[in-house]
């Protein structure tokens, strides 16, 4: 981490400090709800603009000049180091990400490849373009967890019901953690490298482990995720954990080595403070439902997450999930403002 974004009010909530404005940035920032974003990708795959630096740098520094957020979020996708990794997927539109097949033997497994570090090329040269731009406003690096990538590979495609994943994770527990050891690897691998490249906080996402139960999720998931964590623990930098619909399973996603929490608009910051302890700082939790609706309903919402947000020994606040992709921008900088103001 740069000693440029040290003092800046992102970090100093994640360190569990009380800046004098509260910071705010929002997950899925950059993207479809911004004009400038749609004119720039036109005509570009997703995953290509993931990788070329260039068109990643800009998407990312967007919304910071659009709506004077307090950090930048990397601009990739979830599934860009299973890419990097040599694994055929895609993105596919109105569907998400799809693998050329899915990932279900232990024949398989044993065949996937390593991570050769050169392929990470273009995500240390993306870092560095923003990271001089942004000066002292922070980049947060990003990388999906180990169960949530994992469901990408064993389903072949996002899932609704993940029923060849629970089959694989009940029938075959053998495979199933040496697909999420090596997952682990990758997703570490590609984290610890936006840190060294120069980002200043790093959240690792695990969209869907809310579909598993406590129990699923300490047996099978919460040894990678930890060993994800242990492959940056060494660094000078925040280690966010989130997911969605994950409230039962909060002090599980912390235990395995995050410093601060993320919360998603279904578990009050107060509650979710009181079930950490009182110790850990937290991220979220406005209703992005609300972006859509009428401003009083939405600004209700954002002081209401502001004042439960105090309880907490930090606090950074977000959405409970990302943007959609229908908001209207003007509608996010007037949120921004509002927090700052209120703050």
């Amino acid at each position: 981490m740069s000693g440029r974004t040290a003092n800046s009010p992102l970090v100093t909530a994640y360190r569990g400090g009380r800046p004098s404005t509260r910071p705010i940035w929002m997950m899925r920032q950059a993207g479809r709800s911004l004009p400038e974003y749609r004119a720039l990708r036109e005509g570009t795959a997703m995953l290509d603009s993931c990788l070329r630096p260039d068109m990643a740098a800009e998407i990312t520094l967007q919304p910071v000049r659009r709506h004077k957020v307090d950090a930048a979020i990397f601009f990739s996708d979830i599934v860009i180091p299973l890419k990097l990794a040599g694994i055929d997927v895609d993105i596919v539109a109105g569907v998400g990400p799809v693998m050329g097949e899915a990932i279900r033997t232990a024949e398989q497994v044993r065949n996937l490849p390593d991570l050769d570090p050169a392929a990470l090329a273009p995500i240390i040269e993306t870092v560095g373009i923003v990271t001089s731009e942004l000066n002292t406003t922070p980049l947060i690096g990003f990388a999906g967890a180990p169960f949530t990538l994992a469901s990408y590979l064993v389903e072949g495609r996002p899932s609704r019901e993940y029923l060849h994943t629970k089959a694989l994770m009940r029938e075959d527990p053998e495979t199933w953690h040496a697909l999420l050891g090596w997952v682990a690897k990758v997703t570490g691998s590609f984290l610890r490298t936006q840190a060294i490249a120069g980002a200043s906080a790093l959240q690792l996402f695990d969209s869907w482990a809310g579909a598993l139960t406590l129990d699923e999720y300490q047996t099978f998931v919460a040894p990678h995720s930890a060993a994800v964590m242990s492959m940056i623990d060494d660094l000078p930098v925040p280690r966010i954990h989130f997911g969605t619909k994950t409230g039962h399973l909060l002090v599980a996603m912390r235990d395995v080595g995050a410093t601060v929490v993320g919360v998603d608009q279904f578990t009050p910051l107060d509650v979710a403070n009181d079930l950490l302890g009182g110790t850990t700082p937290l991220q979220g939790n406005i209703d992005p439902e609300l972006l859509s609706g009428p401003w009083e309903a939405l600004e209700a919402n954002v002081r209401d997450v502001l004042k439960r947000g105090l309880s907490a020994p930090g606090h950074v606040v977000n959405l409970g999930h990302g943007v959609p992709p229908e908001t209207d921008p003007d509608v996010l900088t007037r949120m921004v403002a509002l927090v700052h103001e209120e703050g």
